[in-house]
């Protein structure tokens, strides 16, 4: 599973927990918003994340 950041965007319009997380991850670590949603793959989405089977989801259409 590669990294899409138009299929990040669009699970952090779906999600509002991952909405939420990105907006933390911003103003915490001031992040910009391409390196947050990265940052947030990988800890949510990649290696079986509680979010995988979401992003696939976004991947297949």
């Amino acid at each position: 599973m590669r990294y899409f950041k138009s299929n990040m965007e669009k699970l952090v319009s779906q999600e509002p927990e991952l909405k939420q997380r990105l907006k933390v991850l911003m103003k915490e670590m001031e992040l910009e918003k391409s390196f947050a949603l990265k940052a947030l793959y990988h800890s949510e989405v990649a290696d079986s994340g509680p979010f995988m089977k979401q992003y696939q989801e976004i991947d297949n259409q």
